[in-house]
């Protein structure tokens, strides 16, 4: 049973209440199981845990059950974080990524297609970060897969819906041509404008 409780905590990504840990057991393992059965596990798990060959332990938090980080082990973790999430996407990424809200879904010879360069790169890191998620497969030749934006993009923009997303009719067109010399308002930053 502690191995069941161990797994559930582990999967679950908040706090597992004991009634909850209790109710899935029961039902999974098709038994009656007494509350106490179920804190005397938890309790044997949590001393389990707090031995020096575990970087990780098993927490009374929020009103449920979680594993966390051992102190010694903070500054690691907070460096893989800031390393893994302080980095920005690469201008081929937010192309792509563009693409992908404006087009949705698009299949990789699509996006290939429209860029004229490779997007495998692109793509793969917007996959890591979870921009985007791919979405089923296309019924063109070779059936490639189709990628669409994810919740965690609209999250990422603070948008609701795609329906938010600027229009691209609203994006200011570039109106020179080449060897013309841009006009200076469209350099001067708006609060330089209003003065």
């Amino acid at each position: 049973m502690k191995q069941h409780i161990a797994a559930l905590i582990f999967a679950s990504p908040q706090p597992v209440a004991l009634t909850d840990i209790r109710s899935v057991l029961e039902e999974s393992l098709q038994t009656e199981i007494s509350e106490a059965d179920v804190q005397s596990a938890i309790g044997e798990l949590a001393e389990q845990f707090r031995q020096d060959g575990f970087a990780f332990e098993l927490v009374e938090i929020a009103g449920g059950y979680q594993f966390m980080t051992k102190g010694a082990y903070h500054n690691t973790v907070a460096v893989h974080l800031k390393q893994t999430t302080k980095k920005r996407l690469s201008q081929a990424a937010l192309e792509t990524l563009a693409l992908i809200a404006y087009k949705q879904p698009v299949s990789k010879p699509e996006l290939e297609e429209i860029r004229g360069v490779n997007c495998d790169y692109a793509l793969q890191k917007l996959l890591e970060k979870e921009l985007v998620v791919i979405t089923g497969r296309s019924e063109g030749p070779g059936r490639p897969l189709l990628y669409s934006t994810s919740d965690k993009f609209m999250d990422y923009l603070g948008i609701n819906s795609l329906t938010d997303l600027p229009k691209p009719k609203d994006f200011k067109e570039m109106e020179n041509t080449v060897g013309e010399a841009p006009s200076i308002e469209e350099f001067t930053p708006p609060a330089a404008q209003e003065q």
